[in-house]
């Protein structure tokens, strides 16, 4: 009997990757093995755990446990999936460099700037608002040049790297698709807006999604589901957890 992995994660645009990924792979034919969900929670702290540390030493969700090994990074663990699960979300020849330097692009810049812009509008309450204003601006023109890049490369084509779905697409999407929540408006870029909606309207993005989303609310947020998400980002966000002072 194969031995399950286990998937570390929490309802946010990194677990959703990984949980996109998985429900991808099953829906390619993937032979997976059981996938045990472990949900981490955030407002908690139990990312911060010495069970969890002991997984990923940056204290930071996802984590995939296959066989012994601890894969932490949401884009090595998009990577290492499609590596050992063959599918097209990544070709295994040359062509996969046309793929990755994507995933890294996310990775390394449209993730932190949507992820800092959402920080400074809806978590950081205990911050002047002049000494936000700058770190705001900084934050939504550097989204806005990522997104005018994102749309000129959709101009061309259904999907980030052609016509092929790929790990690109499932590292972006979940952090465009929560710009309402993170006040970033994507209606200026009309391939990106038909983007969105391509990718959303998957069978498997719709399950992936659907992990740690309370029933009912894969797409929209009740009021108290949106205050709970708001009591996390903050003490996530707060300089004394960053500090450990938490």
């Amino acid at each position: 009997m194969a031995i399950p992995m286990e998937f570390w994660t929490a309802a946010t645009p990194n677990g959703w990757k990984v949980s996109i990924m998985l429900e991808e792979l099953k829906q390619a034919g993937a032979d997976l093995p059981a996938i045990e969900v472990h949900t981490v929670d955030l407002l908690a702290g139990e990312q911060f755990s010495d069970r969890f540390t002991a997984l990923n030493p940056n204290q930071r969700i996802p984590v995939l446990v296959d066989q012994g090994r601890n894969i932490f990074e949401s884009g090595a663990i998009l990577q290492y999936l499609a590596e050992k699960f063959p599918s097209p979300l990544l070709p295994l020849d040359e062509s996969r460099w046309d793929v990755l330097p994507w995933v890294y692009w996310q990775v390394a810049n449209l993730g932190p700037a949507f992820g800092n812009k959402l920080s400074y509008t809806r978590y950081m309450e205990d911050v002047d608002a002049e000494l936000k204003a700058h770190p705001l601006e900084r934050f939504s023109n550097e989204a806005q040049r990522l997104l005018r890049i994102l749309n000129q490369r959709l101009g061309n084509a259904p999907f980030i790297c052609g016509e092929q779905f790929t790990i690109a697409d499932i590292a972006a999407w979940p952090w465009v698709r929560g710009w309402k929540w993170s006040k970033i408006n994507i209606t200026l870029h009309d391939s990106v807006m038909a983007w969105v909606d391509r990718v959303r309207a998957r069978p498997a993005v719709e399950r992936g999604i659907a992990y740690g989303a309370p029933p009912g609310e894969t797409d929209q947020w009740s009021e108290a589901t949106k205050a709970r998400y708001a009591r996390t980002g903050t003490s996530m966000a707060s300089n004394d957890t960053i500090a450990g002072k938490r």
